[in-house]
């Protein structure tokens, strides 16, 4: 068994009861990371695998901080054994250190979980920042409206929402514009 079926089993046992929106959003994620392989080669068993897993520190059964890429991390690597550029990858995901920040979690985060080869950690943040909450490909920019509408414009979330917009579109952009590359040879 790969890394991402594992996952997907995982994901599903962690998120699919008690939160059914999220696991659809998850596989919709991991969808659009197998959609990928062309570009990541090798890499793209680790990159899906690591959309199923994205959101498992939503789960109820693993909060802790509040911090779900900390508390999914956190429990992938002490919990489940999971390879260590899995643990970096959920716990740095879609700009992740804007909202450790506005959490007060920075430090903990980078002394627990280094970061992860900046092309596959694009590759993820494109993923989920195209994924709607019901696994729907979405625009970049129609997701960020969706996550602001969800949470309102003074929740932590849509703060470090717009803190991490340029660092969320530029992978979306990276991720494309290698997209239209391989599609142009």
């Amino acid at each position: 068994m790969g890394q991402a079926e594992w996952a997907r089993d995982l994901a599903e046992r962690l998120l699919a009861e008690p939160l059914p929106r999220r696991w659809a959003h998850s596989q919709g994620v991991a969808a659009r990371a197998e959609s990928l392989a062309p570009i990541l080669g090798d890499e793209a068993d680790i990159l899906t695998a690591a959309a199923y897993l994205h959101d498992i520190g939503y789960s109820p059964k693993l909060v802790d901080t509040g911090f779900h890429p900390l508390d999914g991390a956190r429990y992938l690597r002490d919990v489940a054994g999971a390879d260590e550029r899995l643990c970096r990858l959920v716990a740095h995901h879609s700009c992740a250190v804007n909202e450790a920040t506005e959490r007060g979690l920075l430090n903990i985060l980078n002394a627990e979980f280094a970061q992860e080869r900046p092309e596959l950690v694009e590759a993820l943040t494109y993923c989920d920042m195209t994924t709607g909450p019901d696994g729907r490909h979405l625009d970049a920019y129609e997701r960020l409206a969706e996550i602001h509408s969800r949470y309102g414009p003074d929740h932590l979330v849509s703060r470090s929402i717009t803190t991490s917009t340029p660092c969320i579109l530029a992978a979306v952009d990276a991720v494309e514009t290698k997209l239209r590359e391989l599609s142009a040879r």
